[in-house]
C-alpha cells in the first residue's frame, strides 16, 4: 500500500505545454510533410534502400547476419535483452564477430554499443546485464553496456516500490538496431517472444550512412548520461556527470537535454548544407563537366523519391519534437485522408483523442484484444491490465457512439491465436489516394507513457516511389486482415466484463502503463 502512497505525487497531470503546429502542411504530395526539417535533420534516400520485414522470425534473422557481417559498428538500443536461448545466440553471434575483429591485422575497428533501460535490464538474478558480461570482461575496449536510468525514480520512492513496479515511473524504450550503415527501425524488443511469436513492426534502411550516424550519435548521447555496466556487475557514471538519481535532477535533465539536442541541431545542419550543396550542383548553371565527372565515378546517387525524419520524445528531459509532429499530422489530415493507426496499448493521451475525435479524415484503429495483450494471464496486479485496457476501450467507444462518429472512427481488435500484439506506428493516405505516403515506425505507443515517462524515438518516412508505397501498404493490409471491427456487441461477451475495482483503479493507474 506504501508503495501506491508514493505514487501518489505523479498521478496529478502536469500542466500542458502549449506548442504551435510549425506550419501548416503545404498543398501537394509527399512534399506537403517538408515542414517536418524545421525541427529535425532531413535524410533523404533512395525507396531502393527501404526494406519493410512482416515478421518475428525475420526480423531475428536479419539480426543475426547484419551482427555477423558488421565490421566497423554495431549499436543496439532496446528496452532490455532477454534471458533464453534465442537471446544467447545473438550474444553468441556477437561475440563471434568481436572475435574475428581482434584477430584481423592491426587494431580492432570494430565497436559494440548497447543501449538498455536500468530497471527492466536488472530484473531478476539472470537478466540483461548478466548475459552481456561475458562480452565486456572478453573484449573491454571494443564493447560499452550503458543503462539508462529515469531521473523520475529516486529518493525514497526509489527505495520502496518493488522490482517490476519500479519501471512503471520511466524507461528507456527506444528500438534502434544498427549495423555499418543498415539500421532496423522497430518497436520490437530483444527478447525471445519478438523473435516468434510477437508481432511488431519493423524497417531495414540500408546503405544509409547519414541516418546510421545520427543513430549512433543518438544512443552515444543517451549513453553518456547513463550508468556505466561494469566487468563485475556494478554501475558506474563516467567521469565528471551528474548523477541520475543521486545528483541534482535539474542540473541531470538539463544536460540530458543539450547532449540529445546537439546531436538533433548538428544533423540537422549537416543536412541542411549537404540539401543546399546537392540543389546548387543540380542547377542548369552549375559545371556540366563536374556533373560528367562524378557520374564517371559512379559517386552521383540517384535523386532522392523517400525522406526519413527522425521523430524523439524525452518529456523528462524536456524534448517533445513526437508529440509535436504527431499532433500536427493528425490535426491536418483533410476530409477524406485516411488514417491508420496502431497501438499495442491502446491508452491514447486525451490531446490525441481529441485530435481523433474532433478532425476530419477517416480513423482505423488497431489495438489489441484480451487475449493478444502483452499482459494477458500475467500473475498479480498485471494480470488485471487487460481488463483496464478493455475500460478504456471502451469508454473511448462510448464516446465515438456518442459523437455519431462510428463511420468515421472505427475500432479494429488485433486477434491470433498463440500470438500476441505488440504492432505500432500510423500510415497516412491522403485523399483519394490507395496507398500512403507517409508512416511513422518506432517504439511510441501513442500513449501517455510514451509522451510523458519514456525515453522514446520513431521515424517519418515520407515517399513518393509507388513501389515502397505498396511495401507500406501490404503491411498494414497484412495486421489488419487478422482483426474484426469493434461493435457495441464486442463489450457484452463474458470475456469483456470489467471488475468494478478495475473500474475505479484505471483512472488513477492509467498513466503509468
Amino acid at each position: 500500500r506504501s508503495s501506491w502512497l508514493l505514487l501518489a505525487p505523479l498521478l496529478t497531470p502536469p500542466i500542458p505545454v502549449i506548442t504551435a503546429p510549425p506550419c501548416s502542411l503545404c498543398p501537394e504530395g509527399a512534399h506537403r510533410f517538408q515542414w517536418i526539417r524545421n525541427l529535425v535533420p532531413e535524410f533523404g534516400i533512395s525507396s531502393s534502400h527501404v526494406k519493410v520485414l512482416s515478421s518475428p522470425t525475420e526480423f531475428y534473422e536479419l539480426l543475426k547476419v547484419q551482427i555477423k557481417a558488421a565490421k566497423q559498428r554495431v549499436v543496439m538500443a532496446s528496452l532490455y535483452l532477454g534471458t533464453g536461448l534465442l537471446e544467447q545466440e545473438l550474444v553468441d553471434c556477437l561475440e563471434e564477430t568481436l572475435e574475428k575483429s581482434l584477430q584481423a591485422k592491426g587494431s580492432p575497428d570494430l565497436r559494440v554499443s548497447i543501449l538498455l533501460d536500468y530497471t527492466r535490464g536488472s530484473r531478476g538474478r539472470k537478466n540483461s546485464r548478466t548475459m552481456l558480461i561475458p562480452l565486456l570482461q572478453r573484449f573491454p575496449e571494443q564493447v560499452r553496456v550503458s543503462l539508462f536510468h529515469t531521473p523520475n525514480l529516486r529518493g525514497l520512492l526509489r527505495l520502496l516500490i518493488p522490482e517490476r513496479f519500479n519501471e512503471t515511473i520511466g524507461l528507456q524504450h527506444i528500438k534502434v538496431y544498427l549495423f555499418d550503415d543498415n539500421v532496423i527501425l522497430s518497436g520490437a524488443n530483444l527478447s525471445d517472444l519478438y523473435f516468434t511469436n510477437r508481432q511488431d513492426r519493423y524497417v531495414l534502411l540500408r546503405d544509409s550512412p547519414e541516418i546510421a550516424d545520427f543513430f549512433t550519435e543518438l544512443v552515444d548521447a543517451i549513453g553518456d548520461v547513463s550508468l556505466q555496466l561494469q566487468q563485475d556487475d556494478t554501475v558506474q557514471m563516467m567521469e565528471g556527470m551528474v548523477h541520475p538519481y543521486q545528483g541534482d535532477k535539474v542540473a541531470y535533465c538539463e544536460i540530458a537535454n543539450r547532449r540529445v539536442m546537439e546531436v538533433i541541431n548538428s544533423a540537422r545542419t549537416r543536412q541542411e548544407l549537404l540539401h543546399a550543396k546537392t540543389f546548387h550542383s543540380s542547377q542548369p548553371g552549375s559545371s556540366l563537366l563536374s556533373q560528367q565527372g562524378s557520374q564517371a565515378s559512379g559517386s552521383l546517387k540517384p535523386e532522392p523519391d523517400t525522406w526519413i525524419y527522425p521523430l524523439i520524445q524525452m518529456k523528462p528531459f524536456g524534448i517533445q519534437i513526437d508529440e509535436m509532429v504527431t499532433e500536427t499530422l493528425l490535426t491536418e489530415a483533410e476530409r477524406d485522408a485516411r488514417v491508420y493507426l496502431t497501438t499495442g496499448y491502446f491508452n491514447l493521451t486525451q490531446a490525441y483523442m481529441d485530435l481523433i475525435l474532433g478532425t476530419r479524415a477517416e480513423y482505423r484503429i488497431l489495438l489489441a484484444s484480451p487475449e493478444v495483450n502483452g499482459f494477458f494471464g500475467a500473475k498479480g496486479v498485471a494480470g488485471a491490465i487487460p481488463a483496464a485496457y478493455v475500460y478504456i476501450e471502451h469508454q473511448f467507444y462510448s464516446e465515438v457512439c456518442y459523437l455519431q462518429q462510428q463511420e468515421r472512427v472505427q475500432l479494429q481488435e488485433y486477434s491470433r491465436a498463440g500470438w500476441t500484439f505488440h504492432a505500432k506506428g500510423l500510415w497516412l493516405y491522403l485523399a483519394g489516394s490507395d496507398l500512403p505516403c507517409l508512416t511513422l515506425i518506432g517504439s511510441p505507443n501513442f500513449g501517455y507513457r510514451s509522451v510523458h515517462r519514456d525515453l522514446e524515438a520513431q521515424v517519418a518516412i515520407v515517399t513518393e516511389n509507388k513501389a515502397l508505397q505498396q511495401q507500406l501498404h501490404q503491411e498494414q493490409e497484412q495486421l489488419y486482415l487478422c482483426s474484426g471491427v469493434v461493435s457495441t456487441s464486442t463489450f457484452e461477451q463474458p470475456n469483456r466484463y470489467v471488475k468494478l475495482w478495475v473500474k475505479l483503479v484505471t483512472p488513477l493507474i492509467k498513466n503509468f502503463f
